[in-house]
């Protein structure tokens, strides 16, 4: 079985073959951010698939980020370009949660916790803490966070 990393190093290895800048460039970028995690502390190691998941993930996000400053800056080009590379790395992650299924899990998170007694703005705690391991690496935090939110106010 070919770990995640391995596959990530085929695929740029294929980028560059097929001269796919966009893709090549995205994984270099990639992989040495996981070479930095694993070279980080005290001694050198191998990240598991989660690891290295985890990694794509942050990479993601700052991609995701960085279109949105380029956005408000009026710099659709670069914009574009991080959305783009965006979508390569989304494609080695778990399939996001749609708007409805995250809304679906986080509203029996809130009944959940108005049962054991907490509600309003404060329950907020108490309904990420059943939320997180429902939805795990399918949404991200920040859309998880501003969804309680929304339902615990509606």
């Amino acid at each position: 079985m070919t770990t995640l990393k391995a596959k990530l190093q085929d695929d740029l290895n294929a980028a560059i073959k097929e001269r796919d800048e966009l893709r090549s460039s995205t994984l270099r970028l990639t992989l040495s951010a996981i070479t930095n995690q694993e070279v980080a502390g005290t001694e050198k190691r191998q990240l598991s698939d989660d690891e290295v998941q985890k990694v794509i993930a942050k990479e993601a996000k700052k991609r995701r980020e960085a279109a949105e400053a380029f956005e408000k800056a009026g710099r659709a080009e670069s914009a574009g370009r991080e959305k783009a590379e965006g979508e390569v790395l989304a494609t080695y992650l778990p399939q996001q949660l749609s708007d409805a299924e995250l809304e679906q899990i986080v509203a029996e998170a809130v009944e959940e916790a108005k049962t054991a007694g907490a509600e309003g703005p404060r329950a907020m705690g108490q309904v990420m803490k059943i939320v997180k391991p429902k939805v795990a690496d399918r949404a991200e935090g920040g859309r998880v966070a501003a969804t309680v939110k929304r339902l615990l106010a509606g």
